[in-house]
């Protein structure tokens, strides 16, 4: 499993904005691979998070490179003052039942 991590520090948002994240969310929904997703945001510093979770790195490049990501990715200094993207590979997940989550345990050692 593989996670990819946007993110990032917000101007202000438009209605073109709006539009592609809306379409580029669905893009991803509809790519096999795509597992959730997760927004975070740190008021000490007032930057954004969105964690998407993949089943393979082939999937996450999917959307990588679909058209609308790269559209964005090129307009992106209109609404952002300033990004970075954390690729990881998830080893394991585990903790207790109390919190519902999109990831269920997994890899050795979960439980």
């Amino acid at each position: 499993m593989y996670s990819a991590t946007f993110i990032f520090a917000a101007r202000q948002f438009d209605d073109e904005f709006h539009r592609l994240d809306q379409t580029i969310a669905a893009a991803a929904k509809s790519l096999p691979g795509y597992l959730g997703e997760e927004t975070w945001e740190n008021p000490g510093n007032g930057l954004v998070s969105n964690v998407y979770y993949w089943d393979s790195l082939e999937s996450l490049q999917a959307l990588i490179r679909h058209p609308v990501h790269q559209q964005a990715k090129a307009a992106q200094a209109n609404w952002l003052d300033g990004y970075r993207v954390v690729i990881s590979e998830v080893l394991r997940t585990y903790g207790d039942s109390r919190i519902d989550h999109m990831l269920a345990p997994s890899g050795p050692g979960a439980a």
